[in-house]
């Protein structure tokens, strides 16, 4: 059984394997944890000339919900607010087509189990 990691380490670590997902697949990354005061973005990235809001979710067994599923309407909201931040601080991203997007991650944090979740989320959603 893999050591128990603390929160913040563990969370670097599967943020990483998502990252390299991603990339692999031909997304360039803009982003990586923008904080912002109304929130935070964990991968943000470029599909093409659409920019992606990645929500980055880890559950240690997903049998009990996988991480899309704790991405409740106050998350999407917080994660709204935070892409608009962004949108703000990179005037020339503004007109640019948006999509949100979870990556669900669960089992060994070094070597996570990934599941893509395209345009998870609308901000109708919201």
């Amino acid at each position: 059984m893999p050591p128990i990691l603390d929160r913040r380490t563990r969370g670097a670590r599967v943020e990483a394997a998502a990252r390299t997902l991603l990339l692999r697949a031909g997304l360039r990354e803009l982003a990586l944890n923008a904080h912002f005061r109304l929130g935070e973005l964990d991968l943000v990235m470029r599909d093409g000339d659409a920019l992606v809001f990645v929500e980055v979710r880890y559950r240690r067994d997903p049998r009990f919900g996988g991480g899309a599923a704790s991405v409740d309407a106050r998350k999407r909201r917080r994660i709204a607010a935070a892409a608009q931040a962004f949108l703000l601080a990179h005037p020339a991203w503004t007109d640019a087509p948006c999509r949100f997007d979870v990556i669900e991650a669960d089992g060994d944090p070094a070597a996570p189990r990934l599941h893509w979740l395209k345009d998870a989320f609308r901000l109708d959603d919201c």
